[in-house]
C-alpha cells in the first residue's frame, strides 16, 4: 500500500514537528542506562498523540501498544533514545548552513523523531491495522546499554511478534537484514608492583598487559563461509605514579563477528591467552561486560519477505536501489531467538559517536515518509 494524499499532506505538515522533536531531545541528556528524562518525554508524546496504552517499563523504554490484545500477534517499531556519550549535562545543539549540530543527533535523535512522526499518524486517524503494533522509544542500544531495552522489549512479548523493525542508521537506502554479535570484556592484571628505585626488577601490571595486548593483537580471526570477524582494545588504565611499579592496569577488549561460530572460537582463543598468562604467576580477572548475539534460527523466507517490503518501501519513496548491510543493532535481539528483524533509516547526519555529529533535517521528511509507507504493510 502507497501512501494516500491524506499521509502525503499530513508528513508535509509534520516536517516542522519532527525538528522541533529532535531540537528539545538533543537538550536532554540520555547516556545508556540514564534515560529517564527522554522516556518520559516520548511517553508525552505518545500520549498527546492519541495513545490509550502507554507505559515506561522497567528497562526505561517509553512502550505505546496500538491495537494489542492479551494473545495477538503484534509487529514491534522501535528507535533508541539513548547517546553514546556519558555527558549529564545537557550538550550543545547548533543550527548552521540548513544542518543540525549536535553529540547524538542523527544516531538516534533523527531517526526516533521520524518515527514518531509516521507513528502519530496511526494514533491520530485510528488506523485498522492486520495484528497489534509497539510502538518503542527504546533504552541501551549503545555501548555498554548491551540492548537492555530491546531484551526487554523481546521478552514481554515473546513468540507473539512476528516482526521487529528498529530504525537507525546515517543512510534512508541501507536495510541492515543481518547481525554482527560481540562479546565486550574488562580485563585486569595484578602484579606485586613497588617503588619504580627500590623494588626494580619487580613486575608490572602495565608492562604485563601490554604484552597480553599484543598477543592478542597477532591472532588470525577464525573464518567462517563469508564472515567476517574483528576486535579492538578500546580503553586501558592503570598505574599510581611516575616512580610507580604499577600493580594493576585494565583494558576494555571486545570481538565482534557475523558468524556465531566464529564468536565461540574467539572466546576460546580469549581463554587460552588468560590463561598463559595466569602461568606466569600474575593474576589475571575477566568480567564480561557485553553480549550482543549473532542471527539464530530465522525463518528464511519470512525474513526476506519482510527485508523486501522495506526494500519496496525505499525504491517507491527514495528513488534509490536498496542496500544490504550486516550491523550491531536492536535487531540482533529478535534475530537471536528466530523472530525476523531488520533495521531501516530514517534520517541522513554523518560522524555520528564524535561531537561533531550533525543531521540533515530536511531528510526528516523522506524519513517519515519512508517509515509510514513501510508501516502501511500491516493496515487491514
Amino acid at each position: 500500500m502507497a501512501l494516500t494524499k491524506q499521509m502525503e499532506d499530513y508528513l508535509k505538515l509534520s516536517h516542522e514537528d519532527a525538528k522541533n522533536i529532535v531540537r528539545e531531545l538533543c537538550k536532554i541528556p540520555a547516556p545508556s542506562h540514564h534515560e529517564e528524562n527522554r522516556a518520559s518525554w516520548c511517553r508525552n508524546w505518545f500520549v498527546n498523540a492519541g495513545g490509550e496504552k502507554v507505559f515506561i517499563d522497567e528497562a526505561l523504554n517509553a512502550v505505546c501498544e496500538y491495537n494489542v490484545t492479551s494473545d495477538n500477534d503484534v509487529v514491534v517499531f522501535m528507535a533508541h533514545t539513548d547517546t553514546v556519550f556519558p555527558d549529564l549535562e545537557p550538550m550543545p545543539f547548533v543550527e548552521k548552513d540548513g544542518l543540525f549540530y549536535s553529540p547524538g543527533v542523527t544516531d538516534d535523535t533523527g531517526n526516533l523523531a521520524s518515527l514518531l512522526v509516521a507513528e502519530r499518524y496511526i494514533l491520530k486517524n485510528n488506523i485498522p491495522t492486520s495484528c497489534g503494533m509497539v510502538f518503542v522509544a527504546n533504552s541501551c542500544e549503545e555501548g555498554l546499554g548491551n540492548l537492555k531495552g530491546s531484551r526487554a522489549i523481546v521478552s514481554r512479548y515473546g513468540n507473539r511478534i512476528k516482526d521487529f523493525i528498529t530504525v537507525d542508521g546515517t543512510r534512508l537506502e541501507r536495510v541492515v537484514n543481518g547481525a554482527v554479535g560481540s562479546h565486550r570484556y574488562r580485563i585486569t592484571v595484578k602484579t606485586e608492583g613497588g617503588h619504580s628505585f627500590a623494588a626494580f626488577g619487580n613486575r608490572n601490571a602495565i608492562v604485563c598487559l601490554s604484552s597480553m595486548i599484543n598477543t592478542l593483537y597477532s591472532v588470525k580471526v577464525p573464518q567462517d563461509g563469508d564472515s567476517k570477524t574483528t576486535y579492538n582494545v578500546g580503553i586501558i588504565s592503570g598505574g599510581t605514579s611516575v616512580n610507580t611499579i604499577a600493580q594493576e592496569a585494565s583494558m576494555l577488549y571486545e570481538y565482534r563477528s557475523t558468524s556465531k561460530v566464529c564468536l565461540a572460537q574467539m572466546e576460546q582463543m580469549l581463554e587460552k591467552v588468560l590463561d598463559a598468562y595466569r602461568s606466569t604467576g600474575i593474576e589475571v580477572i575477566c568480567e564480561r561486560i557485553g553480549d550482543r548475539p549473532c542471527k539464530g534460527d530465522v525463518d528464511p523466507k519470512k525474513h526476506e519477505e519482510l527485508i523486501c517490503k522495506a526494500e519496496d518501501s525505499i525504491r517507491r519513496i527514495i528513488g534509490k536501489e536498496p542496500e544490504r548491510a550486516f550491523s550491531s543493532t536492536d535487531a540482533n535481539t529478535p534475530l537471536a531467538v528466530g523472530i525476523p528483524a531488520i533495521c531501516m533509516g530514517g534520517a541522513v547526519g554523518g560522524k555520528c559517536h564524535t561531537r561533531e555529529e550533525w543531521l540533515d533535517p530536511e531528510s526528516l521528511l523522506d524519513g517519515s515518509r519512508l517509515l509510514l509507507d513501510f508501516i502501511t504493510n500491516y493496515f487491514a
